[in-house]
């Protein structure tokens, strides 16, 4: 190649090259000014803002993407890497393209759980639309990266020509796939069963492996657990299909919680309901719904009351029955501590008499 080839070949360079700047600058800017003029029309509260802040950088490098299509289908189909530069873009759009769609998929469930808050009245029905919501919008969004990679690896022909090759054989590849992603395939289809049935939802207070938690996250795969001392528990989607758990928020968030009191034999009932009674009563907690006091055990030194109460929500309930506890053990040194819990034994004198005298272990 001579020196003036090479020179109309960098010409043409340079002026391809000056174009796509020029193109993607132009529309660059015109995109941020209608962006900017959208966004000052709109209060951040409103639902076009919305969508419009989840999908805006993606949209904008589609926009700047697909004027460089254009200004390269137009060069010169000899120019050097001309081919393979208009196959960079073509890959790049796609990948664009892919991610606005996500974007705005996510977008989209964002605009629906806006439309839906957790007000005081409705906050089972708000939670249980966040959940659908959430679970849809992630196995949507891997769709679309599914079709996106696809489509991507169609741009090379011997991709093309072996996806014609491997059609007849479709059948087992697609069984022999489908053994090697059944954990991602088992999880997935969990997920969908779990966004239509619902087992539970989105801050739902769940008692899970011997563990008090709240639903966090629920991704596409797995659940995020915050357990009450800030831990956090991760467990897969299949195992809520397969495994039994508590559910403490599935119709309403009142709960029962009971305090046992081993006490003497002797210890009189009525005294004790009455101070159960005041220490509910004196407690911001309590719902006012059950207050039971019954004897529910009995052993050979002692007997067991149980003291049961409810709360408005699983916090309140644990606070509560520590509060009464703590006041119930205080009543009983304080009043009653000769009834408090004994140890009886039985003394043999030497002339074959026996004696039962009870001894105070406290």
């Amino acid at each position: 190649m001579d020196v003036e080839s090479v020179e109309d070949v960098l010409q043409a360079w340079l002026v391809v090259a000056v174009a796509s700047v020029m193109a993607v600058v132009l529309v660059l800017g015109v995109y941020r000014i209608m962006l900017a003029g959208l966004r000052r029309m709109l209060r951040p509260e409103h639902l076009a803002r919305l969508f419009l802040d989840n999908a805006a950088r993606a949209l904008g490098a589609v926009l700047c993407l697909l004027a460089l299509q254009v200004v390269w289908q137009q060069a010169p189909a000899d120019l050097p890497l001309v081919p393979v530069t208009q196959h960079l873009i073509t890959l790049l759009l796609i990948v664009a393209l892919t991610w606005a769609a996500v974007r705005c998929s996510a977008a989209i469930g964002e605009v629906i759980v806006h439309l839906n808050p957790p007000l005081p009245d409705q906050s089972r029905q708000a939670r249980k639309i966040e959940t659908q919501t959430r679970f849809i919008t992630r196995g949507l969004n891997i769709l679309i990266v599914i079709v996106g990679f696809a489509a991507a690896l169609m741009t090379f022909p011997p991709v093309q020509q072996l996806g014609t090759s491997l059609l007849a054989s479709a059948g087992i590849g697609g069984i022999i796939l489908g053994f090697a992603a059944r954990p991602v395939l088992t999880n997935l289809l969990a997920g969908m069963q779990i966004a239509l049935t619902q087992p539970f939802r989105i801050d739902d207070v769940l008692f899970v492996q011997g563990e008090w938690c709240w639903v966090e996250e629920v991704t596409s795969t797995y659940v995020v657990l915050r357990v009450w001392d800030l831990r956090r528990l991760v467990v897969p989607l299949q195992w809520f299909i397969e495994n039994p758990f508590q559910n403490w928020t599935r119709n309403s968030n009142n709960l029962c919680g009971p305090v046992f009191l081993w006490v003497d034999y002797r210890m009189p009932m009525e005294p004790l309901r009455e101070e159960f009674m005041r220490l509910l009563q004196e407690s911001p907690q309590w719902d006012g719904e059950t207050s039971t006091v019954q004897v529910t055990d009995s052993s050979s030194q002692a007997v067991q009351v149980r003291f049961l109460m409810s709360a408005g929500d699983s916090s309140a309930t644990w606070d509560l029955r520590c509060l009464v506890r703590e006041g119930l053990v205080a009543f009983v040194q304080r009043a009653y501590p000769q009834y408090l819990p004994r140890i009886r034994a039985q003394f043999e004198e030497a002339g074959g008499l026996s004696q039962e005298q009870p001894t105070d272990l406290r």
